[in-house]
């Protein structure tokens, strides 16, 4: 059972958006894009400060809209949404103990999407390094070490969680030695996500019940970002509203985001509020070489759903 209630309301508002997204984007292939939409109707019980008991947030029943959203898709950097969960776990359970440089990289992580934050997070949660390829022996007993965020996901006993895969370092250009070794011949250990684990993931981290409730709200603050022109990033590679889902949205809408790009695919993951309207969470993955080039699809889209959200009954 996934984690949201099918809706008819919603599944006639997301497929009218698709037809419209692919009408305006002729090239996006049906099997190019992903996507999970989750309504939150009142009475509101998400973004409350951890208001609300674990149980009585999951006993909660939301209704929402997906397409696609069993799909396995290389997620770009979504997938830090994952590996910031897994810090968070690993200090609440002292695994870890904090310091300026893991505070910096996983800030650096999610504010910049910086890899190289990224890699530190990793080589802290898992107790590798990476390096020049290792023999047979050693070999195994990384690999079992770096499948330890894997590990604790799958110990979630989310179903949504069940065929992902996160437990690569996210690179610009590649993995190498190691690294490369880990990924298979054919890359088959590559991340992996869905639109559907994505959304479960943030769906948990703004109830306020990912780890804990003063974690949940360190982490949604984190994820904030600014729509004002003037806040966002000079550094385009840095930006992740503009070509992104927040782009889409009018300047006094609030979003929490985490964005993913490569040559391949771009991907947004976000909880959005829009003044007076009913709060949702909304999760798409497009792929494809050309689509990953475009700034116009995702806020395109993203303008669509904030559209709908104003003319639900």
């Amino acid at each position: 059972m996934i984690f949201f209630k099918q809706d008819e309301q919603l599944e006639n508002l997301g497929l009218g958006i698709l037809e419209a997204t692919w009408a305006q984007f002729p090239t996006l292939a049906r099997n190019q894009i992903a996507l999970t939409w989750i309504v939150y109707d009142p009475p509101i019980l998400v973004n409350t400060g951890g208001a609300l008991t674990p149980n009585a947030f999951w006993n909660h029943s939301v209704r929402g809209f997906t397409y696609r959203g069993v799909e396995r898709i290389y997620p770009a950097s979504v997938v830090k949404l994952f590996y910031m969960v897994a810090v968070n776990e690993w200090l609440e359970k002292q695994m870890l103990q904090t310091s300026k440089e893991l505070e910096r990289a996983t800030r650096d992580m999610i504010v910049d999407s910086s890899n190289d934050g990224t890699s530190l997070v990793i080589d802290m949660l898992s107790g590798t390094t990476s390096g020049p390829e290792l023999s047979a022996g050693p070999f195994e007993t990384w690999k079992h070490q770096r499948n330890i965020v894997n590990r604790y996901i799958k110990s979630l006993g989310w179903e949504e969680l069940e065929t992902i895969n996160v437990c690569q370092k996210t690179w610009g250009d590649g993995p190498y030695g190691r690294e490369r070794a880990f990924y298979g011949e054919m890359l088959e250990n590559r991340n992996m996500l869905t639109t559907n684990a994505t959304a479960r993931l943030l769906h948990s981290i703004v109830g306020g019940v990912a780890v804990s409730s003063g974690r949940s709200q360190a982490m949604m603050a984190l994820l904030k970002r600014s729509l004002k022109r003037e806040d966002l990033p000079t550094d385009v590679e840095e930006d992740q509203i503009t070509g992104f889902l927040g782009s889409g949205l009018p300047e006094n809408a609030q979003i929490w985001s985490k964005a993913g790009w490569t040559s391949q695919v771009r991907h947004d993951a976000a909880y959005i509020e829009l003044q007076d309207l009913p709060p949702y969470l909304l999760v798409v993955f497009t792929e494809g070489k050309a689509h990953a080039k475009s700034r116009d699809i995702l806020p395109f889209i993203s303008q669509q759903f904030a559209l709908s959200i104003s003319n639900l009954a």
